[in-house]
């Protein structure tokens, strides 16, 4: 949506910007688009950081930052390793956020995996047979299929971190999150590792 009338202030930009981290003009050019709408603005904002983060897929990120997140007294506690390709973006207080958050999704949601790549081809196959005796007796092979399909595709969204819903906003993975911010800060940005230590546990 454009308009000729509305101009944005300073004042919106500016917490637009606060709210996003996206940069000066790409604050400008969406809140002109949803005409001053700020949830708008800023859901634009991050289908467009989703798009320059599939440009970005083949980038080497091998800058970033092991940020870490202490929980229930002490009880708890993770370690987290995410990429991104300058020293100049790891300092970013926006990307430092990321490190943070996806740190604390880790130590309250407990993935056992960082994404479908990263589970064991056996786990998989072991997970889809199980899948497919919860299907009813009688159902065509092409409809068992599908519905195991959706099922596994429900259990990579449980078990996996990039495909869970984030804590702090379910509208969006966890993978849709680092997208984004990606979006946003102009560099390819990935989870490389995590590690989860809860007291007591081996």
């Amino acid at each position: 949506m454009e308009t000729t009338t509305y101009k944005p202030s300073a004042d919106e930009i500016k917490r637009l910007r606060e709210a996003s981290g996206a940069g000066i003009s790409d604050v400008r050019n969406a809140l002109l688009w949803a005409a001053g709408d700020h949830e708008r603005a800023k859901a634009r904002l991050g289908e467009l950081g989703q798009a320059k983060a599939e440009k970005k897929a083949e980038r080497a990120a091998n800058e970033g930052l092991v940020g870490s997140y202490i929980h229930a007294g002490g009880k708890i506690g993770v370690l987290v390793e995410i990429n991104c390709e300058t020293d100049f973006v790891a300092r970013n207080e926006r990307f430092k956020d990321l490190v943070r958050d996806v740190a604390m999704h880790v130590a309250a949601m407990s993935p056992q995996y960082l994404d479908r790549e990263a589970v064991p081809a056996e786990v998989a196959a072991e997970v889809k047979a199980e899948l497919e005796k919860t299907v009813p007796a009688g159902k065509p092979p092409a409809i068992v299929e599908k519905i195991v399909i959706g099922k596994l595709n429900k259990w990579y969204e449980e078990h996996t971190l990039l495909e869970q819903p984030f804590v702090k906003d379910d509208a969006q993975t966890v993978g849709e999150l680092v997208n984004g911010v990606s979006g946003v800060l102009g560099e390819k940005i990935r989870v490389r590792r995590y590690v989860k230590f809860a007291l007591g546990e081996e």
